[in-house]
Order: structure tokens, then C-alpha cells, then sequence
């Protein structure tokens, strides 16, 4: 073990003890600890629910925010969002201002639990934003990056483009990635800043070098079409396969059309890059492209090998797809044998597709 892993679980050891004595605020860091991705001890949301729920019940409001959050967002409970708005309101009273805020998207219309009304999602707004100012004022990134947001859409104050864009720059400044982004944005669109891309494309690189998906999206269309930054195929695709593995819908459907332009063959060899280098989700969009013949000559045989490393990797999809390669002789030859091995491993982590084919087979 190393001198981080066991000055870690010395810390949660100490911050249990404190938990189970009623500590509210070792109770609400100990939650905060179970539910990172970083945590060491891979504790599960239960756990981490017991702690949230033991410091909100004692009027700790930022456990009382999160619990909230777990009721709005189904983490590790049931989604509710008559309890979720519960405990928006327990930290909102007392000054909690994401929860003031959370609570009039609430009454705007944007959530459930309460009736829609605009007065009352207004007048939480107007809370949120005067508890914001004066974190904002002290120099807090995420206040000022709100702030920022309640002067871009007019929530609680009046819209400011100028405001707007000098809270986001106070909040990326500091290196708020959501922030750094919404200025990227202000700079492309010319709101509350003169227009300038190169402004526009530093912004949104900061930002996109975080890991921000929508950032990462549009610095790929900004090499794409050469604003800002030199026009760069090879890294739009770059920046584009980021994106997409980072989650953006609208980019991961877009791969479902892929063509043979250049943009899309230069997507295609950064798939080919990422593949080689053992990443699952290239590997099985090259084994689809291939299986169809998207984007790239037809290749059944390609396929299976693309979809072969990835299920060798415990790739749930390419073990299903694999499966039903040997099924149906495609890219290999027909082999029942092989086509259930590769059903079942799939199947035994949850893959439906894969159950529902071995009850087919009556296996």
C-alpha cells in the first residue's frame, strides 16, 4: 500500500468514527468520499446514501442539497422528485445557493414536485443570485460561473450579455471548465465580447482539455472549418472522437451515418488509431463499420477481429456481436460452440441482447 492509499483510509477511518458519533459535516464529507469516481475503497451508493442522509437529517445543508440531488437524478434511490424538491427547500432556507437555484428551476418548470410558478421560481432565483454575489465577491469559481449563467438567461436579475461574460471570465480565469466553455461560447457568438475566434478557440481548448464534451465538440468543428485555428482534419477527428467517447449523443449518432468525405475518413483513421492502442469503443464502432460497410470497404473478416480484441476486453457489445458472427458464419465460419461462449459471457454481465439470444437457443 502506498503512503497516499494509507493516509486515504486513515482519513475515512477518522471521518467514520466522526460520522457515527453525529458529526453532521464528517458525515457529509464521508458521503462526498464514497460517491467519487476517485474513491478508493469502492463503497456503493447505499453507503454513501446512509452518510448523506444521517448529516442531511441534521440540517447539514450541503448534504441536504446533494440528497436532493440523489432523490431529482435516481443516484442510488428511487427518483423522486417531491423529495428531491424536499430537500432543495431544507438548504435553500438556510442561504444554500445552488439549492436556491435547483429550486426555482423547480418552480420554472424545468423539474417536477412542485406546480409551475413563475413568481415563486423567481423569487428563488432572485435568493440564489444574492447568495452567489457574495461568494462570487470572495472569489469563488463556481459562484462566479453562476453568476455568470443567471445574467446569460436573465434568472433573477436582467439579462446581461456584459455581465454575463465577466462573471464567466472571473470563473475561468481560475480554470472552471464549464465556465471556460460558456466563454468560448461568448466569444464565437459575439455576446457581451467583440467576436473573435482565436479568443473563442484558446477559451474552448482550456475547457476541452478538461474533459468538457461540448467543448471538446466544438474545438472540432472549429479545426473543421478553420475558425480560430488552422483548418486541420486530423485534429478536428481527434477532438470529435473525444467528444463522442465522452458521451455527446448528438456526435455518437452522427458515427451511425459516417460517410467517406474527407472529414469522415479522417474520423475513420483516428477510430483506427484508438483502436490499435486497445480502446473498446473504437474497436467496436471499426466492427460495425466494417460488418455494414460504412465509411469503409465491407469486411467481415475485419470485423471480427475489431470486435474480437473488444470482447476479449470484456466488452459486453462485441461479445454479443461476436457471438452472432459465429452464429451466422459472418467473418468466420459458422461455430454454435463459439457463438454460445461468447452469448453467455456477455450475458452473465447483463447484456440483454445476449440473454434474450440464449433463450432463443433454449439455453
Amino acid at each position: 500500500m502506498t503512503k497516499a492509499e494509507e493516509g486515504y483510509r486513515k482519513a475515512v477511518k477518522w471521518y467514520r468514527a466522526a460520522a457515527a458519533h453525529g458529526d453532521a459535516e464528517a458525515q457529509s464529507v464521508l458521503m462526498d468520499m464514497y460517491h467519487k469516481k476517485e474513491e478508493k475503497l469502492r463503497e456503493n451508493m447505499a453507503e454513501a446514501m446512509k452518510w448523506y442522509r444521517k448529516a442531511a437529517e441534521q440540517g447539514h445543508a450541503a448534504a441536504q442539497y446533494n440528497l436532493g440531488l440523489c432523490y431529482g437524478y435516481a443516484w442510488g434511490v428511487t427518483g423522486n422528485m417531491t423529495e428531491a424538491v424536499k430537500w432543495y427547500r431544507a438548504a435553500a432556507e438556510q442561504g444554500y445557493a445552488e439549492a436556491q437555484y435547483m429550486l426555482g428551476e423547480c418552480y420554472d418548470g424545468w423539474g417536477y414536485g412542485v406546480s409551475e410558478d413563475k413568481t415563486e421560481a423567481e423569487e428563488w432565483y432572485r435568493k440564489a443570485v444574492k447568495s452567489y454575489g457574495e461568494a462570487a465577491d470572495q472569489g469563488d469559481a463556481t459562484a462566479q460561473y453562476m453568476l455568470g449563467m443567471c445574467y446569460d438567461w436573465g434568472y433573477g436579475v436582467n439579462a446581461d450579455d456584459n455581465e454575463a461574460a465577466k462573471w464567466y471570465r472571473r470563473a475561468a480565469e481560475q480554470g472552471h471548465a464549464e465556465a471556460q466553455y460558456e466563454l468560448g461560447e461568448c466569444y464565437e457568438r459575439g455576446d457581451g465580447v467583440r467576436q473573435d475566434y482565436n479568443e473563442a478557440a484558446k477559451w474552448m481548448r482550456m475547457a476541452a482539455e478538461q474533459g468538457h464534451t461540448a467543448a471538446q465538440s466544438s474545438l472540432g468543428m472549429y479545426y473543421e472549418q478553420g475558425l480560430g485555428v488552422s483548418k486541420d482534419n486530423d485534429e478536428a477527428a481527434k477532438w470529435y472522437f473525444k467528444a463522442a467517447a465522452g458521451g455527446s449523443v448528438e456526435l455518437e449518432e452522427s458515427l451511425s451515418l459516417i460517410g467517406d468525405d474527407d472529414m469522415d475518413k479522417a474520423i475513420i483513421r483516428r477510430f483506427h488509431l484508438e483502436a490499435e492502442q486497445g480502446d473498446t469503443w473504437a474497436q467496436c464502432w471499426l466492427g460495425s463499420w466494417y460488418k455494414e460497410g460504412r465509411g469503409v470497404k465491407e469486411d467481415p473478416a475485419e470485423a471480427v477481429k475489431w470486435y474480437r480484441k473488444a470482447a476479449e476486453q470484456g466488452d459486453t457489445y462485441a461479445q454479443n456481436e461476436l457471438a452472432r458472427c459465429y452464429e451466422n458464419g459472418v467473418g468466420v465460419n459458422k461455430d454454435m460452440e463459439e457463438a454460445v461462449k461468447w452469448y453467455q459471457k456477455a450475458a452473465e454481465k447483463g447484456n440483454e441482447a445476449a440473454q434474450k439470444a440464449l433463450k432463443r437457443l433454449h439455453l
